[in-house]
């Protein structure tokens, strides 16, 4: 009896240390490497049963072979359980809470995370994943957009979500000229949970602008201004009144002490550091329940920063443009890599005002002289592909919008280059650099943002044969946020910058060179590219309101008639010259330190990873989770 007691001790001292480790296992974040330790105990303890045969130990055992269960199954650990993101950010004082504002907190595609839009789209079929709206139905005959709110959602500050917060949404936006009430003529409250949006007629691309483009922000840190807002377009006031811009003025400077969220985090101010911020959970969210992540880290930074923080293991998914000699190291330590359609890619960006680059025949004759497909490639392998069709959207869209054989494709020919320049009677000076025949000598700065790595590779790349065709090109990289700011102030001869929109209507793709880059841009006269031009396409056109008509209307066949002329206008005239349309090379952790990671051929990777983010739609309804923490 005393041996068998001594036994029944030992072996309950065994089942304790096992039990011991599962514990901390649970709770310490634990390497695979401790996970096969503790397994290798397990394996004691089975060893055991089979000397000692007692039903006291076989009863043991059936214990400690549900302990081994647990411990396998390390996908659903027990501890807190974290998502590594990445996204570039500026620190406070700088970084700051007014999300309508320059240099806010949004972080991206992470925003969704606490303030979500009303819905998501599935890019694949079409159909929507709604968040803070229940449903919405659009009437042709009264022009007006009707949402429905689902009910029972908080924000963090305690306060119910309605009707009232999606006011005060609308009314920033069209304070700060968002491009939305450029289709708007109201938005008001039928009661706590519709709202109605009074269309200035109807249109097909207000539902996109409504619905996904604008996270909705809180009523009570946004509604004072949208009360002011109301004020001056109930007294007859519009943006170009003075009493606009002092407001639009003293809201830019506006500055929010707290961020209020419906989404399943929120943001620890006193985590935000140059290199990571925490988003933590927010208890009283909708989906509080439904995300399997309690703890976000957000790692600051663009590509170089980020680089080794992937082939670390240390971040779980990132969407910058990585180098090829890059992602081949990622995939040798395990990374799982993802190309979804991005609809969109960097563009080589004139400045107007100069001479020559205000006549389309220099621009074509870069077109031709530029070889898209290696500048596509040297920059990011296979994710970098070559524009074809040059029509100012997504050669994925192309052929459901228009006949493609409208299109000049501009096929690398530097003969024919040569020959558009010489027709304007441009020479070659003794150094092989072209002249104008003004005689300037055709020689440039390119700038490109130094922080993106494909777009930096883009631009040397492109110097390189700017410079070898003649044209005199030198690189320099800048700053990634002041970059965008230079060329909207028109501080630039040549640049880098996005073309494309990850947006389902070729209308959001025209409005980034003509509009956002141009005649809307916020610091300046942006590229100073005149609307109203001649084309041989199409005759005289005034672009500004062909753009804006595109949308108009539910009849997507009348649409598709002035999207074709404003992709031939584009095609003729290149504002800009597209130079390759970028699929994402995105690293994910999967399997690693996170788990359900979708197929590669599973529909939601034709979502734009800007734009509708399917890792945050992933986040969100709980298909991911961590594992191997």
């Amino acid at each position: 009896m005393k041996t068998q007691q001594l036994r029944k001790n030992w072996l309950w001292v065994v089942l304790c240390v096992v039990l011991l480790l599962s514990f901390l296992s649970s709770c310490a974040t634990p390497t695979p490497e401790v996970i096969e330790k503790t397994v290798e105990v397990e394996k004691v303890v089975e060893k055991t049963v089979e000397v000692e045969k007692t039903v006291e130990v076989e009863k043991v055992v059936e214990k400690t072979v549900e302990v081994e269960k647990i411990v396998e199954v390390t996908a659903v650990p027990t501890g807190p359980g974290v998502f590594n993101g990445a996204y570039p950010y500026q620190v406070p004082p700088v970084g700051h809470l007014n999300m309508f504002a320059t240099n806010s907190m949004g972080v991206g595609i992470y925003r969704t995370l606490f303030q979500p839009p009303l819905a998501m789209y599935m890019w694949a079929d079409g159909s929507w994943v709604p968040y803070l709206a229940e449903s919405w139905d659009i009437d042709a005959a009264t022009a007006t957009l009707t949402v429905y709110l689902k009910k029972g959602i908080k924000w963090s500050n305690g306060d119910d979500f309605n009707a009232q917060d999606v006011i005060a949404t609308f009314n920033c936006r069209r304070l700060t000229n968002g491009t939305v009430w450029r289709f708007l003529e109201s938005v008001t409250a039928k009661d706590d949970y519709t709202v109605v949006f009074k269309m200035s007629e109807p249109s097909s691309v207000v539902e996109r602008y409504v619905i996904r483009n604008e996270p909705i922000v809180d009523r009570a840190t946004y509604g004072e201004w949208s009360d002011k807002l109301q004020a001056l377009v109930d007294a007859g006031k519009d943006k170009d009144s003075e009493e606009w811009k002092t407001l639009l003025q003293e809201f830019n400077a506006f500055r929010p002490e707290t961020l209020n969220a419906t989404g399943p985090y929120i943001i620890d101010m006193d985590s935000i550091n140059e290199a990571r911020m925490t988003l933590v959970k927010n208890p009283t969210s909708y989906w509080a329940d439904k995300v399997k992540f309690d703890i976000v880290y957000l790692y600051n930074g663009e590509t170089p920063t980020v680089t080794p923080l992937v082939l670390a293991q240390q971040v779980d998914y990132a969407t910058h443009g990585f180098p090829p000699a890059t992602e081949k190291a990622f995939v040798a330590s395990g990374v799982r890599i993802v190309r979804p359609p991005i609809y969109s890619g960097p563009a080589l960006y004139f400045n107007h005002t100069m001479y020559p680059f205000n006549v389309k025949e220099v621009r074509q004759a870069i077109a031709y002289a530029v070889d898209r497909n290696q500048n596509g490639v040297v920059s990011l392998g296979e994710s970098g592909k070559a524009v074809k069709y040059m029509a100012g959207f997504s050669d994925n869209m192309v052929p459901l919008w228009m006949d493609t054989g409208l299109l000049n494709t501009y096929e690398f020919n530097r003969d024919k280059a040569t020959e558009l320049l010489e027709g304007l009677g441009f020479t070659k000076n003794a150094d092989g650099i072209w002249v104008t025949d003004k005689g300037d000598v055709m020689e440039y700065e390119l700038t490109a943002p130094a922080e993106f790595a494909d777009w930096s590779a883009a631009a040397e790349n492109l110097a390189g044969q700017l410079t070898e065709f003649g044209i005199k090109t030198t690189f320099r990289g800048v700053e990634f946020n002041q970059h965008p700011i230079d060329v909207r102030s028109g501080n630039f001869e040549l640049a880098i910058r996005e073309w494309g929109s990850g947006n389902p209507h070729p209308h959001f793709a025209f409005t980034v060179p003509f509009f956002s880059y141009n005649i809307n841009a916020a610091e300046g006269p942006g590229i100073s590219f005149d609307l109203n031009v001649s084309t041989e396409c199409c005759g005289e056109l005034d672009l500004e309101p062909l753009i804006t008509d595109q949308t108009k209307g539910l009849d997507v066949e009348a649409q598709k008639a002035m999207v074709a002329k404003t992709a031939q206008a584009f095609n003729e005239l290149l504002p800009v010259v597209p130079l390759w349309e970028r699929y994402g090379n995105n690293p994910i952790m999967d399997g690693l330190h996170t788990c359900g990671w979708l197929p590669d051929d599973d529909p939601i990777y034709k979502n734009s990873p800007y734009a509708d983010s399917f890792t945050v739609m992933m986040i969100m309804d709980g298909t991911l989770y961590p594992c191997n923490q």
